[in-house]
């Protein structure tokens, strides 16, 4: 058991990958799956437990193993509990140790062929595994109640309802949930999601929330701690800021991002806004982008193309060709040319260079194009936005 193991730890990374994709298979773990954050934080988890019962083996092999209570398992149960999502619900427990035991299994009959010692180190192992699991699950279930409980009785429980009602565009009075959020739902409204890829510099995401009010010229905002490394944001605006205002503004925030949705009205406004940034929120993650800023509008197209990343990457092959891997100069220019709407000499004040400078850009770009940029604009402007995304 020792010798498994110790073997096992060192390939912790794969392994917690096929426990996830396997977990994650279920209809009714959509809402983790589709929230970076959570998705995140349940990796930690999986890792977290599985981590912890290898190691206690490799101590002490066949003892029954104390419950995982790393503090990254209960940030996540924690956030799911301010989501009001539950444990159970989204499946995870018996579909990852279903994963784990074969790979256990797999590694005892590569480990012995002696029958006897087989079958011991089978029954023990799963006497150990099941236990440990069962305890881990009582234990979170009496840590997610008392959370529960306590998140009860506060205000912040009847916002996240609040908000959760309106998301899913449930019937509730205006009058009812602006009393109860302190926000005014009436006009227009940008919604943002900001966000952070470890506790240590959640510190400055409500720093961040605030200068993205000052950037939309809004008088006020609507924050919600969707997570402890995760605001909700919306503000009273009519428009959304230009990517680069946003990112020489929170330049000063290093690690934090910020996924801004579309302007939107009223009611319909606010839940639709916040919607777009989530879907901007989770293009970054599934293309692993580390741009700081991106605003809905700006990759609408791409979060559609990228919704199987094979056919993504075969898209940008097969329209951009050797332009795809191109000097950025050469793309950024032909980005710019179309964006000004074809216009060499816009495109060259735009970019503070020569029309002449332009033009033979573009000629080399068409040089690397499998088709001419004038006969595939709108999929060439696409596959160079994923390109930069990545980028």
């Amino acid at each position: 058991m020792r010798d498994i193991a110790e073997r096992l730890l060192a390939s912790t990374s794969a392994a917690v990958d096929a426990v996830l994709a396997a977990a994650h298979e279920g209809a009714e773990y959509r809402a983790l799956v589709e929230d970076p954050q959570l998705a995140a934080a349940d990796r930690h988890m999986s890792k977290a437990h599985f981590r912890h019962w290898l190691s206690a083996t490799l101590q002490n092999p066949g003892a029954r193993v104390a419950p995982c209570v790393d503090p990254e398992v209960l940030q996540f149960a924690r956030d799911l509990v301010r989501r009001g999502l539950d444990m159970h619900d989204l499946g995870s427990w018996r579909g990852a140790q279903h994963v784990v035991w074969d790979l256990w299994v797999d590694a005892c009959f590569a480990a012995t062929a002696d029958v006897e010692e087989l079958r011991d180190l089978v029954k023990v192992s799963e006497r150990s595994m099941v236990t440990f699991i069962d305890d881990s699950i009582a234990a979170l279930d009496e840590y997610v109640e008392q959370e529960r409980a306590d998140l009860a009785r506060g205000a912040n429980a009847e916002r996240h309802s609040t908000v959760q009602l309106l998301l899913e565009g449930a019937p509730i009075g205006r009058a009812l949930a602006e009393s109860r959020l302190g926000y005014a739902l009436t006009g227009s409204h940008v919604a943002a999601i900001i966000w952070s890829g470890s506790t240590d510099e959640a510190a400055g995401l409500d720093a961040v929330a605030e200068a993205v009010m000052r950037i939309c010229a809004a008088p006020r905002r609507f924050t919600l701690n969707a997570s402890a490394t995760a605001l909700w944001v919306w503000v009273p605006a009519d428009t959304v800021p230009p990517a680069e205002t946003a990112e020489d503004t929170l330049a000063a925030y290093p690690g934090i991002h910020v996924a801004f949705g579309r302007c939107g009205r009223d009611l319909d406004g606010f839940r639709r806004s916040h919607l777009d940034a989530a879907a901007a929120q989770r293009l970054l993650t599934r293309i692993g982008s580390a741009r700081p800023v991106v605003r809905y509008e700006d990759v609408a197209l791409v979060s559609v193309l990228t919704a199987d990343m094979a056919q993504a990457d075969q898209f940008v092959t097969d329209t951009l060709g050797d332009l795809a891997t191109a000097d950025p100069v050469l793309r950024q220019t032909v980005l710019t040319y179309v964006r000004e709407r074809f216009n060499g000499s816009a495109a060259a004040e735009r970019m503070f260079t020569h029309r002449n400078t332009i033009e033979r850009r573009l000629a080399r770009a068409d040089q690397l194009l499998p088709v001419p940029l004038a006969d595939n604009a709108a999929s060439v402007v696409a596959a160079l936005m994923l390109v930069q995304l990545r980028d």
